[in-house]
């Protein structure tokens, strides 16, 4: 890979961490108060600490970031905020699950990052990256995300009107139990 398609790409999923960042914390805000809500925050740091060390790896190879990319990532964030999902009927709960596979999609990506550079050429940056630790750290994220997207789709897709809408802690619960 050429210098230039590597810091494409670095700075491409940098954009994507930016972006990760803010909707994992939305997420968590909007299961505020809730065990979920705690979870997805602690979800949220995590990503955060991933884009941290993601950055200083850019830094050593001296990429800098692309702060075209990152506020065109930030903005259409904040847009996809402005898609109803729900909301005008008082359910958010399919507006939650669209956030919850959203984030579960960037951490994917963020999976496959990691695992590309597992395979790269080995170099003095490369080698200070735990790879194991962040591709770890990532499929844990990813898990603990689907785990309550699951238990939110429950509710979100429910086709009997009547059908209880179990809160997703309860849920995540029984999914967890498993």
């Amino acid at each position: 890979m050429s210098r230039n398609a590597l810091s494409t790409y670095l700075t491409d999923h940098l954009a994507g961490a930016t972006a990760g960042v803010a909707l994992a914390r939305r997420a968590a805000r909007h299961n505020d108060g809730t065990p979920a809500g705690r979870r997805l925050e602690q979800v949220a740091h995590e990503i955060e600490v991933d884009r941290d060390a993601l950055a200083a790896f850019m830094s050593e190879l001296d990429i800098r970031a692309s702060w075209l990319k990152n506020a065109t990532a930030w903005i259409m964030e904040r847009v996809s905020r402005l898609k109803p999902n729900g909301r005008m009927h008082g359910d958010t709960s399919l507006l939650r699950m669209h956030e919850l596979e959203t984030l579960s999609l960037g951490i994917a990506g963020k999976q496959a990052l990691w695992e590309a550079l597992r395979v790269a050429p080995e170099s003095a940056a490369i080698a200070n990256l735990d790879l194991d630790d962040l591709h770890e750290r990532a499929r844990s994220q990813r898990e603990r995300v689907e785990m309550e997207r699951i238990a939110v789709a429950r509710a979100a897709l429910s086709l009997s009107p009547d059908a209880p809408r179990r809160p997703a802690d309860e849920a995540s619960a029984t999914l967890a139990g498993r």
